[in-house]
């Protein structure tokens, strides 16, 4: 009695779950077919949905027109000569003005060969400019020039408040006054780059410069224009690019706070010294034949090795001796002679400093005063 009472249950479930489940696909398919007779009967009041939709999501970009006003007509081309004799142009601006006279900001590489320089606005006035200083180091040369008609002064921004992919746009003269006042945009793509360069036009990086990087196109003839961020403020000077093989977009800025405490320094008539701590010196990568079994016995991959050292300097009073393999300046290594300049140029006449050297297989450190007088370092 009870199997079959069982049995019975068991045929009812199954009868009763088998119902659900034709129930469940039947309503699984009129689902489908009532929705796709509202898709195939009511088309455009659907597509006037999403595109509704679509409208009010919609991103406006104004662009960077108005930033680009606010600075272009304080942009100029800077015309370089010598013996009356055109060699070389770059980009400038104007930066200050004190009465009828204004100071421009530009890079001295754009002027450095030159004993003449003139200025070109965007109204098409040529200037003749009064050299003020440079700094060679720093890449920054000051101009200056008088003028009844009021002119536009770039207002300058705060480069520690600018970011990592925020907006940035360059205003130059490239290829040669071909294209004046170019604008090309692009974003921050770096902050604080350590990037080497010649100072001496030789094939040899001797200095390394802190940066801003760019992928805004630079390209020659840009040099000492401004580089700005959305709100038309400048932010930096360009400077340089990286020109390599299989990369593209690398621009580099000086920023404009390290540009302008220089060029104070030189409108105030002050004499730019950098402290020297008296030797000369050599890369490994061009000592590495007449040093090898220094450099190998080192076990050291990078470094500076001291050849000579000036008799009564910074470094002779230190112990600083030849065939010392200098590795670091205050904790920061010393990768090359052009890392060496860098961190020793922070420095002001007068400062101590630790240097790290390698010697006989020990390293020390040393501590020493750094002077104005003496050899290449």
């Amino acid at each position: 009695m009870d199997e079959k009472l069982n049995k019975n249950t068991d045929e009812n479930l199954n009868k009763k779950a088998t119902k659900n489940i034709m129930t469940y696909i039947i309503i699984f398919f009129v689902g489908c077919l009532v929705m796709y007779a509202v898709v195939y009967f009511f088309p455009v009041a659907i597509t006037e949905d999403v595109i509704k939709e679509v409208r009010d999501v919609t991103i406006n970009d104004t662009g960077i027109a108005e930033a680009v006003a606010k600075v272009y007509d304080s942009v100029v081309v800077v015309s370089t000569y010598r013996d009356g004799t055109y060699i070389a142009s770059g980009t400038g601006f104007v930066y200050r003005q004190e009465g009828d006279k204004y100071y421009l900001l530009t890079n001295y590489h754009v002027i450095e060969d030159g004993d003449n320089v003139t200025v070109t606005f965007t109204n098409g006035d040529v200037v003749e400019t009064e050299i003020v200083g440079h700094d060679e180091y720093a890449d920054i040369a000051v101009l200056s020039i008088e003028s009844d008609t009021e002119l536009t002064v770039a207002e300058l921004g705060n480069n520690e408040e600018s970011r990592v992919g925020d907006t940035a746009f360059a205003v130059g003269a490239p290829l040669d006054n071909a294209y004046s006042w170019t604008v090309t945009r692009g974003i921050i793509s770096g902050k604080d780059r350590l990037v080497e360069v010649s100072v001496s036009n030789s094939n040899t990086n001797d200095y390394v410069m802190r940066v801003l990087q760019t992928d805004a196109a630079i390209n020659s003839g840009n040099s000492g224009g401004p580089l700005c961020n959305a709100n038309g403020e400048v932010i930096g000077i360009t400077s340089l690019k990286l020109v390599s093989s299989g990369v593209e977009g690398m621009g580099f800025a000086i920023p404009i706070e390290a540009a302008v405490e220089k060029a104070e320094q030189i409108i105030d008539g002050e004499i730019i010294v950098y402290p020297v701590i008296g030797i000369q010196m050599v890369d490994f990568a061009d000592a590495y034949y007449t040093y090898y079994s220094l450099i190998r016995n080192s076990g050291l991959e990078n470094g500076v090795i001291v050849t000579s050292v000036e008799r009564g300097s910074a470094a002779d009073e230190a112990g600083i001796k030849a065939n010392d393999i200098i590795t670091a300046i205050d904790g920061e290594k010393v990768l090359n002679k052009a890392y060496l300049r860098y961190y020793l140029y922070q420095h002001s006449v007068g400062d101590d400093i630790t240097i790290t050297v390698y010697r006989d297989g020990n390293t020390r450190d040393l501590k020493l005063t750094l002077s104005a007088d003496g050899q290449t370092a």
